[in-house]
């Protein structure tokens, strides 16, 4: 048989032993980025600094000292605080949501402006499905259950509230969950939602819903406690829910602004697997193994449990 006679797939000798490569290197350049984030974040930076500034400016009053007084005004500060805290540690793996939406846009490449809306509507209606349907529930759940929880605790075990303890069980989860969906995007694990995009983004927001279950920041504690003292679950079900919307708002503000200006062509750039998988899986990557290293290695250091460095900031 001659060279010419061959199938194509025998001559491509690159395809069965260069792009796992390729795929491998993604990963672990992804996983020391997410290890590097995790030593260079500053808490003071994105809790205080930001997120507390920001707060304060859009609510006119000091977010943290001022009571919460009314239903209305607890509502405003669910919404206002979790866009605060867009930046901090328990919420910025939200990012990596845009790569599982860009394959469910079904953009059409047709350039207009009208496309790109429809485009843009499915992706981000399916991730705060399933955001929704987590929040929503915890609220209620948090109401039902109140001071038992052990997020709203004040104790401390072997020198760690036990709020930080349910923290980093909880984002060491997601984190983890967060890692195996970009290592299956990158075709070096199984991949649970082949062929199901959506199902990816319905977790995707599920898995951001529940950032809530396992969230210290100061300013959800605050919301926390206002929605048990109402005894309502449907106030804490709308609240959580309030929170969740505020804390993807800024990424998705982003990401529709990239699909606009290009008309919906960035949608479909990222329709070609290659390139969505690459992207999706070193968001995830990176994102997921920050949250592992931040909560469940950094956060336990600061108690004397292990080691991790430090920055001279912090």
């Amino acid at each position: 048989m001659s060279l010419r006679q061959l199938p194509t797939a025998a001559l491509d000798t690159r395809t069965p032993d260069h792009r796992p490569r390729r795929r491998l290197r993604l990963a672990l350049a992804s996983a020391a980025a997410g290890v590097l984030l995790a030593i260079l974040w500053s808490f003071e930076l994105v809790d205080k600094v930001i997120g507390d500034n920001v707060a304060n400016t859009v609510l006119g009053h000091d977010a943290k000292g001022t009571a919460i007084t009314g239903t209305v005004a607890g509502l405003l500060f669910a919404f206002v605080s979790g866009f605060a805290g867009t930046f901090t540690a328990c919420n910025i793996a939200v990012a990596a949501s845009v790569g599982p939406m860009s394959q469910v846009s079904g953009a059409d490449g047709s350039g207009t402006t009208q496309a790109a809306l429809r485009a843009l509507l499915r992706p981000v209606g399916w991730l705060a499905l399933g955001m929704i349907i987590v929040s929503a529930s915890y609220g209620v759940i948090g109401v039902l259950a109140g001071d038992r929880l052990p997020q709203l605790s004040t104790e401390v075990v072997d020198g760690i509230p036990v709020r930080l303890i349910q923290s980093s069980v909880v984002f060491g989860v997601i984190g983890l969950a967060l890692t195996y969906l970009g290592l299956a995007a990158l075709s070096l694990l199984p991949d649970v939602f082949a062929r199901r995009p959506v199902a990816r983004v319905v977790t995707m927001g599920a898995l951001v819903g529940g950032f809530l279950i396992g969230r210290p920041y100061p300013m959800f504690n605050k919301l926390f406690h206002w929605a048990v003292d109402t005894g309502n679950p449907l106030y804490g079900a709308l609240a959580f829910t309030l929170q969740s919307l505020g804390n993807i708002l800024l990424v998705t503000l982003i990401f529709a602004l990239v699909v606009l200006i290009s008309r919906g062509r960035f949608l479909g750039w990222m329709a070609d697997p290659r390139r969505a998988a690459a992207a999706t899986g070193a968001l995830l990557v990176a994102l997921g193994v920050f949250t592992v290293v931040y909560w469940d290695v950094r956060v336990p250091a600061l108690f004397g449990f292990g080691w991790f460095p430090r920055m001279p900031y912090n």
